[in-house]
């Protein structure tokens, strides 16, 4: 087992790319704490863990209040005694749209949850990581921060964002042990795949977006999990920095 004896948070984990990533990491030995503003998705994915064999517990946060993220790192803590892995995973976007018919609130919301929780989460890991001797982090971020689709420029902006927080963090804490890498994942199996369309979730509409891929299909859960699983594992122990593209080739 890839990750036995590790403890790691996941955010976002109540379904889609966080619920691969969680469902992976444990069944690969580590601890997790399955977090999601969703309790009940956080909880049911947990029990599903422990079901499995595997250690989890769910629970409730919301990644832009201080607060939540405080308990969510307590929780670590507390129901497994350390932590090593930290996955930034929740997401939000906009609806396939001008960016002029974008409002404030949803700009605001977009940027709270896809940048701002970053640094929420370093205040509070960081000092952790610190007083064990290291840690890693890693940022779900997007294509959309290196090859953007017209329609969706303030979730691009948001990402775009995370990926130099991910080379900057690394770069300031790499003297104490702490690797930050983030995942940038092409349009996806998720349950925000109409959102970013902007069109009904239709097999012709999916067609034309699977086009723009050249390995011809949309990224799958499983997918990004194995890259944060590679990020998380001691193999990638010289590896910080890196914004990895899961893309089937979008952005050649």
């Amino acid at each position: 087992m890839r990750l036995e004896n590790k403890v790691a948070i996941v955010t976002g984990g109540g379904s889609g790319f966080g619920q691969g990533i969680s469902e992976l990491f444990a069944a690969e030995g580590a601890a997790v704490v399955v977090a999601d503003i969703n309790g009940p998705a956080a909880v049911a994915v947990a029990e599903a863990i422990g079901e499995a064999g595997g250690r989890a517990v769910g629970v409730q946060a919301d990644v832009t209040k201080r607060s939540d993220v405080a308990a969510m790192v307590a929780a670590a803590s507390e129901n497994f005694g350390r932590l090593d892995i930290l996955v930034n995973n929740a997401g939000a976007a906009h609806r396939n749209k001008s960016m002029l018919e974008v409002s404030e609130e949803e700009f605001d919301l977009i940027y709270n949850v896809n940048v701002k929780a970053i640094y929420l989460a370093a205040l509070e890991a960081v000092p952790l990581f610190r007083k064990q001797g290291g840690g890693c982090i890693i940022n779900t971020s997007s294509t959309a921060a290196l090859r953007p689709r017209p329609g969706l420029t303030v979730y691009n902006g948001s990402k775009g964002a995370a990926n130099i927080m991910t080379k900057s963090m690394a770069v300031e804490l790499a003297p104490e042990k702490i690797r930050v890498n983030a995942i940038c994942p092409v349009i996806g199996e998720t349950g925000l795949l109409e959102t970013f369309m902007g069109v009904p979730d239709t097999p012709e509409n999916r067609k034309k977006f699977e086009a723009t891929i050249p390995l011809g299909r949309f990224s799958t859960p499983a997918d990004i999990a194995q890259a944060a699983l590679y990020f998380a594992a001691d193999e990638a122990s010289f590896i910080t920095g890196v914004c990895m593209e899961v893309d089937g080739g979008r952005c050649i």
